[in-house]
């Protein structure tokens, strides 16, 4: 039952194909063995934590130095990264609802596929032994557009070596959310300018008003108006026309600080985003998201203390779905 504590501890295991860090210790030490016991719930990185005694969170989380008590203790300190800034990403992360799928891919070459035929429009009766209408799904001619975004640290051990862990967390989560919020600008930009294979949304003109707003719910049809998308100053535009005043909608922004429409779409704030644009469109049908590997980090570099120019990155790329499942609209100054 100890046997979490008895693990060589290696670089090799940041380097298995298609497998974080983590994965690998579970093959090794599968978390199912300790149900029952009082390590049941811990995953198998948390077991080496708790083998070394190191705390990375809470008022007596441990200083840097001790992931680096001993070699095979330095081994967990990419994870450590790997982690935390993924809990950045998680906490800002509105891609989920933006997308309608993730696809995990192991290299950096990925078709998706395409959708022929009047795939939206009602089913017509047919005659008996009369030919049903067809769907074509074939590959498409070329890649997803992918793309690394990341931050490099420019630091020291000697710097970081005695602050505690807890603090160092909050830095390398708001990596993580900068690399959220980059995400989101990619997937913003695969749906106006198109990514590679299918165009970008064809932009209506507008002030924008209500009026603008039910135009492009109608223009969706029959796809489901569920999210919305804008920049800074065209969201300040939306939430000044009067119909999102409402008070559900406002009494429901006070108390989870989630924004929605009076037609029941979310509203997402996407700082960066293209001014004078607006996107709406079905998370369910519009977007697929294509991400190559999980959080990558320099953990050779990590692992040797040496933390300056120690890289972290994320690889992922965004393809359109259903073109009718996403509209836009191009607003004047009224």
């Amino acid at each position: 039952m100890a046997y979490f504590e008895n693990l060589t501890l290696e670089k090799g295991m940041y380097g298995v194909p298609g497998k974080s860090f983590t994965q690998v210790l579970e093959g090794l030490d599968s978390s199912e063995q300790y149900r029952g016991t009082p390590l049941e719930g811990l995953d198998a990185y948390q077991r080496q934590l708790k083998r070394f005694g190191i705390r990375v969170s809470g008022p007596g989380s441990d200083p840097v130095e001790k992931f680096f008590q001993s070699s095979s203790s330095a081994a967990l300190f990419p994870e450590y990264v790997a982690r935390a800034v993924g809990q950045g990403m998680e906490a800002a992360d509105q891609l989920k609802d933006m997308v309608a799928t993730v696809t995990k891919i192991d290299g950096l070459d990925y078709r998706t596929i395409t959708v022929e035929g009047e795939e939206t429009a009602p089913l017509k009766a047919v005659a008996q032994g009369a030919q049903l209408p067809a769907t074509t799904i074939r590959v498409n001619d070329g890649l997803v557009k992918l793309r690394k975004r990341g931050r490099t640290l420019m630091t020291s051990y000697e710097a970081l070596r005695f602050q505690k862990l807890d603090l160092l967390t909050v830095a390398l989560r708001q990596i993580g959310a900068s690399m959220a919020a980059s995400q989101m600008l990619d997937a913003v930009d695969a749906l106006l300018n198109g990514d590679g294979s299918k165009p970008g949304v064809t932009c209506a003109t507008g002030t924008p008003n209500y009026g603008d707003f039910i135009g492009l719910w109608g223009k969706l049809a029959p796809f489901t108006l569920n999210t919305v998308v804008a920049g800074t100053a065209a969201m300040e535009k939306l939430l000044q026309i009067s119909e999102f005043k409402d008070a559900q909608a406002g009494m429901n922004f006070q108390g989870t600080g989630r924004l929605v429409t009076p037609l029941g779409a979310k509203l997402l704030h996407v700082p960066g985003m293209e001014e004078k644009k607006i996107l709406a469109f079905d998370k369910n049908c519009a977007l697929e998201m294509v991400q190559a590997g999980e959080i990558q980090t320099d953990y050779d570099r990590l692992m040797d203390r040496q933390l300056d120019r120690a890289s972290i990155s994320v690889v992922t790329g965004f393809a359109r779905i259903y073109q009718g499942a996403a509209q836009g609209l191009t607003y004047t100054e009224a």
